[in-house]
């Protein structure tokens, strides 16, 4: 799975990688109240208030948030929040825009979404992708999701791995082996 780079002639929506420096939670209050879808991966972390320790939804990743915007709506909307930025990738001599192709956020934010399981959020260097296998999960809480099944560092068994390409790369918690199909 790759990313696609977006021409700023297309006006269809796609999704974006971004960066809201200490401010994600801000950004997706503010595109929520302007009806612009977007996802943060969470995970449960522990916070103190008034004394006492309080188990909450955290950014997964700090600063980083996924919009899924028509360029020209994101630009408009980035005139009044300056600090939501794009998340840029080398192409030669330049950079452009991250963008992420439907089906693989969709694979992503079906695995992100299990705050219970056992998620592990990696950099895409620390996962190589190129050793697994591809498969498709049948039952379960991540029923229909397609990734990689490799082994990833610090676990002990194989783990479905979805990763988007110079941003983020996702770990499953384990997956019995009697449903998983693998794909050639």
């Amino acid at each position: 799975m790759k990313n696609t780079l977006q021409n700023s002639n297309e006006e269809s929506p796609v999704w974006y990688a971004m960066y809201a420096y200490k401010k994600e939670m801000t950004a997706q209050t503010e595109l929520d109240k302007e009806g612009i879808k977007n996802f943060i991966p969470m995970r449960y972390g522990i916070k103190e208030r008034h004394g006492k320790k309080e188990r909450v939804l955290v950014p997964a990743i700090s600063n980083l948030v996924f919009v899924y915007s028509t360029k020209s709506v994101l630009s408009g909307f980035k005139l009044k929040n300056p600090y939501l930025q794009y998340i840029m990738q080398k192409a030669g001599a330049n950079r452009k825009i991250i963008t992420i192709p439907t089906k693989q956020m969709q694979e992503f934010i079906s695995i992100a979404e299990k705050y219970e399981e056992n998620i592990t959020y990696y950099k895409p260097e620390e996962v190589n992708l190129a050793k697994g296998v591809k498969v498709r999960v049948h039952g379960g809480v991540f029923d229909g999701v397609e990734g990689t099944l490799l082994k990833v560092k610090g676990k002990r068994c194989k783990r479905i791995v979805i990763s988007i390409p110079d941003v983020i790369t996702i770990a499953a918690a384990y997956i019995q082996p009697e449903l998983m199909e693998i794909l050639s």
